[in-house]
């Protein structure tokens, strides 16, 4: 198996994404409490990754007040080389102490497309055809919506049981 794992929408410290509702009517997030969600994300991020593993997190990372200081107890003791694709919801300035690198849209990694949004179709049949193979989007941002159709694959914490996937994973839904 792949060192290499994806996560998206952590959303650490979002209260109020717990009272958020899908488009089916159920609640986004059926935690108790933002501490009870944010302890159950560390938890499995530090029972999947390994300290040598990269990581890349497709945006959304941390919200609220104090996110520094947060970062700096919590984040920054999560295992695994970490990478960011910047969400609608980051501060790079507040993120750049906790990852070796920041990108603004998007990670070109061998036959997957790594975006925080889902990308155009017309940008996905470019990639393939300039890279002559097939191309899955892999992205966040949606929660738990669906993906769209095709070769988009979502890796919201709400699709994953909030556990980053492992990228060999991810590289068995490509057709």
């Amino acid at each position: 198996m792949s060192d290499t794992w994806v996560i998206s929408d952590t959303h650490f410290n979002d209260e109020p994404l717990l009272g958020f509702f899908d488009v089916s009517g159920s609640l986004i997030r059926s935690f108790d409490s933002v501490k009870q969600m944010n302890e159950a994300m560390l938890d499995k991020w530090a029972d999947t990754v390994k300290v040598d593993d990269i990581v890349y997190h497709l945006g959304d990372v941390v919200c609220g007040e104090d996110q520094s200081e947060w970062l700096a107890a919590n984040f920054a003791k999560l295992p695994g080389k970490k990478r960011l694709v910047i969400g609608n919801r980051d501060n790079p300035k507040t993120l750049l102490p906790y990852f070796e690198h920041i990108m603004m849209w998007e990670v070109n990694f061998p036959k997957l497309l790594l975006s925080h949004t889902s990308q155009h179709p017309d940008t996905i049949a470019q990639k393939s055809r300039f890279s002559k193979q097939s191309i899955l989007n892999i992205h966040g941002h949606i929660h738990s919506n669906p993906s769209p159709e095709g070769p988009y694959r979502c890796v919201c914490v709400e699709h994953t049981d909030y556990t980053p996937v492992n990228i060999d994973e991810l590289m068995k839904h490509l057709d």
